[in-house]
């Protein structure tokens, strides 16, 4: 081993300074949109983190059953456990040492939440099967996603409704706690798979001399994000950018589980481009940090694309 990375000479120096601002910069400005937008929410109003609870189990169009979406994520969350244990019987609980076991983890856990809330959708929508489902599966805002804005005392009073419109717009049920961690987990997921396929395709696996890809390899770093697109074009979730934070926060927890785990054992980075010993660490680090945005951005652009089919359909 070249560095011995318990050394005190190993963390004191420029280098690590550096990478140290350039991880506490994106920090910050996470900090700062959740404390501005994932804060108090007045009712009547809407903010660009609102979300409704019938979002998490709907699909973005009316004649597609919920059901059909249940059917999808059970099958993907089926299919990503089985993934996930063979990976673990083969080569043990270290495969959790790399940042895309974390995230097809967390992926898997995500499509496991998302079954249940998508079971007790299903139950909520075969009682209310008789009444309008207009309001919810129709979207409006490629970052917003589906919602109808809500009448504000003064509009109520200045604009006369008959009770056919009144009909069928019904009062929509805010999301709790739980579908807002559900809504968050989408997002942190969109942008971490995209990361996790970019770099192994396109910087690990290039540079890798004599290594055979497995069947298995090869599904754990596709197939995630395979599923998620296809969960993203049923669903009817917002995807508000500002939300990119959690994505920033998921990397750097990661990160510094590295550091601390190297500052008290001599051990190999899982990841050549973290490793502070070389010259060019800070500009690594930089550039790792910049990827986050274009890879959050491919799941908006998704978003909004599909916002834009499904506007043209419904014209």
């Amino acid at each position: 081993m070249a560095t011995d990375t318990t050394a005190s000479s190993y963390w004191l120096n420029w280098r690590v300074l550096c990478c140290a601002l350039i991880l506490l910069a994106p920090l910050l400005l996470a900090a700062i949109l959740i404390w501005r937008y994932e804060g108090k929410r007045r009712e009547g109003r809407e903010h660009p983190g609102t979300l409704f609870q019938e979002e998490a189990w709907s699909t973005c169009y009316k004649r597609v059953h919920p059901r059909w979406l249940l059917a999808f994520r059970v099958f993907s969350f089926a299919a990503m456990l089985t993934l996930l244990v063979s990976n673990v019987v083969r080569d043990g609980a270290g495969i959790f040492y790399f940042y895309t076991q974390w995230t097809f983890t967390l992926v898997t856990v995500y499509f496991g939440y998302a079954s249940l809330l998508s079971i007790y959708g299903c139950c909520i929508h075969n009682k209310e099967a008789g009444g309008h489902t207009e309001s919810y599966t129709s979207i409006h805002d490629p970052e917003q996603g589906t919602y109808r804005p809500p009448i504000t005392g003064d509009e109520a009073g200045t604009t006369p409704k008959s009770p056919i419109e009144h009909s069928e717009a019904p009062v929509r049920e805010a999301a709790g706690f739980w579908v807002y961690v559900f809504q968050i987990q989408f997002q942190t997921c969109a942008g971490a798979v995209v990361l996790t396929d970019i770099v192994f395709w396109g910087i690990i696996y290039p540079f890798t001399n004599g290594y055979k890809l497995s069947f298995l390899d090869v599904c754990m770093h596709s197939l995630n994000a395979v599923f998620l697109l296809g969960d993203t074009c049923l669903n009817s979730l917002r995807f508000p950018l500002f939300r990119i934070s959690y994505f920033v926060l998921w990397s750097c927890i990661y990160v510094a589980y590295q550091w601390i785990i190297h500052a008290f054992k001599n051990l190999w980075w899982p990841y050549q481009f973290l490793s502070l010993s070389s010259p060019y660490a800070p500009l690594w680090y930089l550039g790792v940090t910049v990827m986050h945005i274009p890879c959050f951005a491919v799941f908006a652009l998704v978003i909004k694309m599909k916002s834009s089919l499904l506007r043209r359909h419904n014209s």
